[in-house]
C-alpha cells in the first residue's frame, strides 16, 4: 500500500511497538563430579531429576555393594528444594568413548560367517586345528584371528589360508567383488586345511539365511560415554545377555520400500522382546539426504569433542545436524538414496537394497570403568573418601572440568560445587572451585574444608587459608537417606546446600539469608556428623565456616551465612554476595544490548528504563534500603565518548539481616512505670 497520499484520502499506516525484549537469563546451580554414565566433560543442562537420572544415572554396584554418587544426591535435593536448572558436568578418569550399534544390516551381502554347525562340523567335529603361512589377497577374521586368501559367491571355487594354530569355531569370508546369496552353494579345497580333513576332500557348503553377512546401512552411536553402554551377545529368551537399565538398543521397523521409509526405535538395554520398553520412536525415516525426514536430520549427527589450546579447554561441536535424540546419533549413513523417487514418482530400484533389514540389536566398542584408574581399590564413597580414592577418582579428575566451566560466555550458573571433594583430600582442586567463581565473578563456591571424622580445630584451620566473598564453607558432615538405593548414607554438606539456595529462592529471593529455621531447614537430614554446643558454633562462626546445628524441634539446621571473607563488610555475608550476584547476572545482559548501539541519551535511558524499575522491585522485595542508577552525561564527557566508552555507575544499599537478636527483660517492682 503506498505510503503517501496523492489526492483526497484516508491513509491508514501500522507502526509495530510491540517488539518484546528479551529478558535476561536466569542461572541455576552448577554440579561437578562423577555420574554412572553420560557424556565426559561436556557440561549438561537439565530441569528435573528425572532428566538428570535419564542421561547420568542413579545407582551402580561396586563390590557387589549399591552405591549413588554424591553428585546423584545433590541433584536430587537440589530439585527437590525447587531448583529448576542445573548445570552438570560429569568427571571420569581414564579414556571414555561411545558405544557403536552391531551391524544395521540391508540386503547388499558383504561375505559370509561360516561355524561348525555348518557343513565344517560334518567334516571336522566341533572344532578344528589349522596350521599355516599367512598367504596373500583379502582378509578376513576367525573370531578375531586374522586369515587371508580369497573366495567369491556364485559358486566359484576359492581358496584361503589360515595364519592360527588355535582351535576355532567359526570363520567369515569377505565377498570379493560377487555377493553371497541364500541357496548358492560355495565350495572350500582341502588345500586351504593342510593335513586336518580327514580323506583330503573339499567342503561343499549350501549357504543358508544365517550364514549371511550384510552391508551396514548406517552407524549409530550413544551419546553417553563408558564401558556401561555396552551390552554386546545374542538375545537369550530375547533379552540382550549384558543389557541393563543404564544402556540401550536399537530396532528396526515398519520397512517399507515402496514408500520409502522405516522407523527407528531406542530400547532399554534390558527389555526383551515381549516385553519392550521403547524410550524413543523415530517414524518414517528415509536415506534420501535432500528429504526433510532423512534420518540424519531428524534424529541428529553432531558430536562434542573437548578440546585443548595454550592450556584452555573448550568444546568444539562437529557434525551438521543437531541432536534431537536424547540417546543416540547417527554417526554416519553408508547407503544414501537421493532422489529415492524419479521425476515420474517411481521408486528407483537400485536404492532398494540400501534399506535396513526389519531387525534388532546392541551396542558395543565403548572404552572406560568407572573406577579403573583410582588410586585405591576398591573405590571409597560416602564418608570413607580419601585423598587419591575419592569415589573412586583423584582429585586431578576435575580439572579440565572446572577449566571449561570458567567460560562465562557459554555456561552461566550462580552456585557452583563438587560434592566429594574437601581441602583435604584434594586441596589443589578445592582451591581451583573457589578461584573458578573469583575469576568468574558471577557466583558463589560451595566448598568442604574436611573429610568424615575431623575435630574442630582441623576446620578452623583449613578455613584461614581462604579470603573471598565468592565462597563459603559449611560444617559437619549429615547423614541421609539415598532416594535411589534407600540406604543411609553420610554425606558433606556441599551435596545439600544448593538445596537450601533453591528453596531460599522459591520461597523468598536470593538476598535472602539461607539460613536459619525458617529457610536453612535440611528436611532429609536424619542427624548430623555432631550436635554443636553453642561455644563450638562460636568458634566455628569466627572463622567463617557456618555451623550446622541440631536445634530442638526444629532438627538439623544450617545456622550461619558467612562467606570466607576475612575483612567485616557488607560482603562477608552471603545474602549480599548473592544479592550482587543476581544484579550484575541481570543488569550485565541488559548491558550486553548496549554494546555497539550509539553512545547518546537515548541508548543510556533505554538502559535506565530497564535497570531502575528493576532494582525497584528488588528494593519492593527487600533486598535493597536504596539504590541509584548515573548513566548522562555527567559519567559520559566528550573524553569517555571520544573513547568509545560508555559508563554507568550503579549505587547500592543491600539490607542486612538479623543474625543477633538481643531481647533483654527487665523486671520491675509492683506499681512502676513503664518506660515510653
Amino acid at each position: 500500500m503506498a505510503e503517501t497520499l496523492l489526492s483526497p484520502g484516508v491513509l491508514a499506516r501500522e507502526n509495530d511497538q510491540s517488539f518484546i525484549s528479551a529478558q535476561p537469563v536466569q542461572a541455576g546451580a552448577a554440579l561437578v563430579g562423577p555420574t554412572v554414565k553420560g557424556p565426559v566433560e561436556k557440561p549438561k543442562l537439565v530441569t528435573s531429576y528425572s532428566q538428570f537420572t535419564n542421561i547420568f544415572g542413579a545407582t551402580f554396584e561396586s563390590g557387589s555393594q549399591t552405591y549413588s554418587y554424591l553428585t546423584s544426591l545433590s541433584a536430587f535435593n537440589y530439585f527437590q528444594n525447587g531448583g529448576e536448572s542445573l548445570l552438570v558436568t560429569r568427571v571420569t578418569s581414564g579414556s571414555f568413548t561411545p558405544a557403536e550399534s552391531t551391524r544395521v544390516s540391508n540386503t547388499l551381502t558383504d561375505g559370509i560367517l561360516l561355524t561348525t554347525t555348518d557343513a565344517l562340523s560334518s567334516s571336522i567335529a566341533s572344532g578344528f586345528n589349522i596350521s599355516s603361512s599367512a598367504g596373500n589377497g583379502p582378509t578376513g577374521s576367525i573370531t578375531g584371528i586374522g586369515i587371508t586368501g580369497s573366495i567369491s559367491g556364485s559358486g566359484a571355487v576359492g581358496s584361503f589360508t589360515f595364519a592360527t594354530s588355535e582351535s576355532i569355531s567359526s570363520f567369515t569370508i569377505t565377498a570379493g567383488g560377487t555377493g553371497f546369496a541364500e541357496g548358492e552353494t560355495i565350495t572350500i579345497p582341502s588345500s586351504s586345511f593342510p593335513g586336518s580333513l580327514p580323506g583330503g576332500s573339499d567342503i561343499s557348503i549350501t549357504l543358508e539365511a544365517a550364514d549371511l553377512l550384510y552391508k551396514d546401512t548406517f552407524d549409530i552411536e550413544t551419546l553417553s560415554e563408558g564401558h556401561i553402554m555396552n551390552n554386546e551377545g545374542t538375545e537369550t529368551r530375547g533379552a540382550l545377555s549384558s543389557g541393563s537399565l543404564d544402556n540401550i538398543r536399537w530396532e528396526i521397523t515398519n520397512v517399507n520400500t515402496e514408500s520409502g521409509v522405516f522407523s527407528l526405535l531406542v530400547r532399554r538395554g534390558n527389555d526383551n522382546t515381549t516385553e519392550k520398553v521403547v524410550l524413543e520412536t523415530w517414524q518414517n525415516l528415509t536415506l534420501d539426504p535432500k528429504a526433510d525426514n532423512y534420518i540424519e536430520k531428524v534424529i541428529g549427527n553432531t558430536t562434542e569433542v573437548v578440546l585443548e589450546d595454550n592450556g584452555t579447554y573448550y568444546i568444539q561441536t562437529q557434525g551438521s545436524y543437531t541432536n534431537k535424540s536424547r540417546y543416540i546419533r547417527i554417526k554416519g549413513v553408508h547407503y544414501k538414496t537421493p532422489d529415492y523417487f524419479d521425476s515420474n514418482g517411481d521408486v528407483q530400484v537400485q536404492y532398494t537394497a540400501s534399506f535396513p533389514q526389519v531387525q534388532s540389536g546392541s551396542f558395543n566398542g565403548a572404552t572406560g570403568h568407572l573406577f579403573s584408574q583410582a588410586t585405591g581399590s576398591p573405590a571409597k564413597f560416602y564418608e570413607n573418601v580419601t585423598t587419591d580414592n575419592i569415589q573412586g577418582l583423584a582429585g586431578s579428575d576435575y580439572n579440565i572440568a572446572f577449566n571449561l566451566l570458567s567460560n562465562a560466555d557459554e555456561f552461566r550458573y550462580n552456585v557452583v560445587t563438587a560434592p566429594g571433594l574437601t581441602k583435604q583430600n584434594a586441596a589443589t582442586q578445592v582451591t581451583s572451585l573457589s578461584n573458578l567463581a573469583i575469576s568468574r565473578g558471577d557466583n558463589i563456591a560451595i566448598i568442604d574444608l574436611v573429610n568424615y571424622g575431623a575435630n574442630v580445630g582441623t576446620v578452623v584451620d583449613q578455613a584461614k587459608t581462604y579470603n573471598t566473598s565468592y565462597a563459603a564453607a559449611y560444617w559437619p558432615w549429615t547423614q541421609t537417606i539415598d532416594p535411589d538405593s534407600g540406604q543411609t548414607v553420610w554425606v558433606p554438606a556441599s551435596t545439600l546446600i544448593p538445596g537450601v539456595y533453591s528453596f531460599t529462592d522459591r520461597s523468598s529471593a536470593p538476598w535472602f539469608a539461607p539460613a536459619g529455621i525458617n529457610r536453612g531447614g535440611l528436611d532429609t537430614v536424619i542427624r548430623a556428623e555432631r550436635k554443636l554446643p553453642t561455644a563450638t558454633r562460636d568458634t566455628l562462626y569466627a572463622a567463617n565456616v557456618n555451623p550446622i546445628a541440631t536445634l530442638p524441634q526444629a532438627g538439623v539446621v544450617v545456622f550461619g551465612q558467612k562467606t570466607l571473607q576475612k575483612k567485616s563488610s557488607a560482603l562477608d555475608r552471603i545474602n549480599v554476595r548473592r544479592l550482587l550476584i543476581s544484579l550484575k547476572n541481570y543488569i550485565s545482559q541488559i548491558g550486553d544490548t548496549l554494546v555497539f548501539e550509539q553512545n547518546t541519551n537515548t541508548t543510556r535511558n533505554s538502559f535506565l528504563s530497564q535497570v531502575n524499575p528493576y532494582l525497584e522491585s528488588v528494593k519492593q522485595r527487600q533486598g535493597l534500603y536504596a539504590f541509584k542508577v548515573v548513566m548522562d552525561e555527567s559519567n559520559n564527557g566528550p573524553d569517555v565518548v571520544d573513547r568509545n566508552e560508555l559508563v554507568g555507575q550503579i549505587y547500592l544499599q543491600p539490607t542486612k539481616t538479623a543474625e543477633f537478636v538481643i531481647l533483654d527483660f527487665n523486671v520491675l517492682p509492683t506499681g512502676a512505670t513503664f518506660p515510653v
